[in-house]
């Protein structure tokens, strides 16, 4: 005897709203930082969450993703040197201070420890303000080859100011990572009385170039066309942001592509190919709902002509001109409204070169232009909160602390099962 179950017809609408539900609350997962939120779950880590709400540095980082922060435990931060700063120093400086802790790129456990015992440079926030001396904003992150000592200092030869990582705290790929350091970090020939409140300067984009110290080629060029000087005229009202390759950009070009020998005309299309008559800053690019974006060139020649492609790939900016892909490498300035970053590629723009440009060859190890290239993959995340184990290692947790990773991907897997299991009951019920 067969035995029916009835079904309700409300049963897949249900399943419907359940779903969406389900996928809703994963999205705010990923797109949401709210750093006073995530460092409230360490007890010890609240003196350094109150002094990023102070100084209003909490308030920064929203609409940022891709970070990594060093923060100060409780037992560290009540030592000196780091004890004098926070007692002596106004809110406008130590907020300077704080936004050299927050690192514009993130770092898995994985990545630290594959880091060059040469070090890597890597852009702060206080860097992106035009606060900071030359590249003093930015930090040199080390590791020991043989104990895995990660340390992290002014690329200033022989700063006084260090810091060593104790522990990794959380990580949300790949949005965000908190590092556990011993001591806060002081820029070097930092004025510690500045304020950050003081009005911005008009800023000169070819000295913020020449003082990234890897745009030489970019800013010569910018100086030669005089188009930097419409750039800069265009700094109000909605602001821009320049995508300015690197000197080994320039150095990856094909041989037998010659930009100096283009024409003035064309040379300053290219040039306005790389700008974006608004202001970004890289959280919004990373989540931008028009991929496809007009540039300087475009209001020259027409809508439609000279769009760049934008998208996340890999954890990555990717901007893709339709012959070739480049991806964003730093953060050379970011105040509104002016945001300037670094990328892996010239942007070669099709209306010039074509869709597939003929002879033109790349060099050995490097990407044909026409190629699309995948920006560098990013290492999952650390399955424990240090990656190290042995004698060697020094790197263990301050006493209450405790590793807390959350894979994105393991929640929405969660979430899946409960609306299995929830439309599997629904079912049997109805």
């Amino acid at each position: 005897m067969a035995i029916s179950f009835p079904i309700s017809n409300t049963t897949p609408l249900t399943f419907f709203y359940l779903l969406l539900l389900s996928s809703s609350s994963s999205t705010i997962t990923t797109t949401a930082l709210n750093i006073t939120t995530i460092l409230s779950s360490f007890q010890n880590l609240t003196s350094f969450s109150s002094l990023l709400s102070s100084t209003s540095v909490a308030s920064d980082l929203t609409g940022r993703d891709s970070i990594t922060l060093l923060a100060v435990p409780n037992s560290w931060l009540s030592l000196s040197p780091s004890s004098d700063l926070t007692r002596r120093l106004p809110p406008s400086s130590l907020g300077d201070i704080l936004r050299y802790h927050i690192l514009l790129q993130y770092f898995s456990w994985t990545d630290l420890l594959q880091i060059p015992p040469s070090g890597v440079l890597v852009t702060t926030l206080l860097q992106t303000t035009g606060r900071a001396h030359s590249n003093f904003g930015a930090v040199n992150i080390t590791r020991n080859p043989l104990t895995n000592t990660i340390t992290i200092q002014s690329p200033a030869p022989y700063s006084p100011s260090n810091a060593t990582v104790l522990s990794l705290v959380k990580t949300l790929p790949y949005n965000i990572t908190i590092l556990a350091v011993n001591s806060l970090l002081v820029p070097y020939d930092f004025n510690l009385m500045a304020s950050d409140t003081r009005p911005p300067l008009g800023l000169n984009i070819t000295k913020a170039l020449i003082d990234g110290h890897n745009f030489n080629v970019a800013a010569s060029m910018l100086s030669a066309s005089g188009v930097v000087a419409e750039f800069e005229a265009d700094e109000g009202g909605a602001g821009i942001t320049l995508f300015v390759p690197t000197d080994d950009a320039f150095a990856d070009l094909p041989g037998n592509l010659k930009l100096q020998s283009l024409p003035a005309d064309k040379k300053a299309v290219v040039l306005k190919f790389h700008v974006l008559h608004s202001y970004y800053p890289l959280g919004s690019l990373e989540s931008i709902v028009n991929p496809v974006q007009p540039t300087l060139a475009t209001e020259d020649n027409g809508a439609g002509s000279f769009t760049l492609n934008i998208s996340r790939v890999n954890g990555s900016v990717a901007i893709d001109t339709g012959i070739l892909q480049a991806s964003v490498t730093q953060t050379v300035f970011d105040q509104n409204p002016v945001a300037i970053f670094g990328v892996s590629k010239v942007l070669l723009p099709r209306e010039i070169f074509g869709k597939d440009p003929a002879g033109v060859t790349s060099k050995p190890g490097n990407a044909v232009v026409g190629t699309t290239v995948q920006p560098p993959e990013i290492s999952p995340p650390p399955e424990n909160s240090l990656g190290l184990s042995g004698p060697a290692s020094h790197l263990s947790s301050p006493p209450g602390f405790r590793a807390e990773i959350k894979s994105d991907g393991e929640n929405y897997r969660v979430q899946s099962c409960i609306v299995a299991l929830c439309c599997i009951g629904l079912y049997l019920v109805l």
